[in-house]
């Protein structure tokens, strides 16, 4: 996806589409067709939450070296 999408969005738009694939009564041509895009959805989805997860890291020394961990935040 060349634009960023909002991560809701995106989450929602796929839920959108495994519903419509889930119902079964697609047309082969056009349920490929949203297949695809809900697949680059999930990609998208899926880079985001990692680049969310790398914002929420901390590194750390220890006796070994350094290392990354998760930084604890509460809601």
């Amino acid at each position: 996806m060349k634009n960023t999408i909002k991560f809701e969005t995106a989450l929602a738009r796929l839920e959108e589409i495994v519903s419509q694939l889930e119902q079964g009564n697609t047309p082969l041509d056009e349920a490929i067709q949203i297949f695809e895009e809900g697949m680059k959805l999930a990609r998208e989805c899926a880079r985001q939450l990692n680049a969310a997860e790398k914002k929420l890291q901390k590194l750390v020394k220890t006796d070994e070296g350094f290392q990354l961990e998760l930084l604890d935040i509460e809601p």
